[in-house]
């Protein structure tokens, strides 16, 4: 392997391998007509019963992750976009976190936290998020005693990631300022 991909973390080298994979489907010879419709080419969906938000509540959202995720337009807007580019398992954990802080039995969420930790907190989960191991090991503390909070540091340094490097580039996207014009 070459030494510059060695320094690269593991999870970002499996990303990559995804990404591989899916460029080679997408390559390969069509069998028939309908194999040549391609979904990344498709126009996102709009979202089902919700509102275009108003030019101001949309420019909130350029300085305001919290404000985009608390409105179910730019949310799916968002989503969109990062499916775009292969990278929604961040907002997919955030949400899940969230669905899961609304859960009330223990059994359910003892259920539910099994879920989340295996598709986005283990090693090589497969939509493993990037995390440190420091915030791995309190996350998996925190699921002995399940609690509304087992995923709180976790959550908050996924936001982060999302406020500092995903929001910027959603903000320059197609998909946001076709919304703003």
């Amino acid at each position: 392997m070459c030494k510059g991909l060695a320094a690269l973390p593991h999870s970002c080298l499996e990303r990559a391998k995804e990404i591989k994979i899916k460029l080679g489907i997408l390559l390969q010879k069509p069998d028939s007509a309908v194999d040549l419709v391609i979904p990344y080419n498709e126009k996102p969906e709009k979202p089902a019963k919700t509102q275009k938000p108003l030019l101001n509540e949309a420019l909130q959202w350029r300085d305001s992750l919290d404000k985009l995720l608390q409105n179910n337009y730019g949310l799916a807007s968002f989503k969109n976009f990062l499916k775009s580019e292969f990278s929604e398992e961040n907002l997919e954990f955030w949400i899940a976190c969230e669905d899961y802080k609304k859960i009330k039995s223990p059994e359910k969420m003892a259920e539910k936290a099994k879920e989340i930790y295996e598709e986005f907190i283990q090693t090589e989960a497969p939509k493993e998020v990037n995390i440190d191991h420091f915030t791995k090991d309190i996350t998996l503390k925190n699921l002995v005693q399940p609690s509304l909070s087992s995923f709180d540091v976790a959550q908050k340094r996924i936001h982060a990631l999302m406020e500092k490097d995903s929001l910027p580039r959603f903000v320059r996207s197609e998909f946001y300022q076709e919304l703003i014009n």
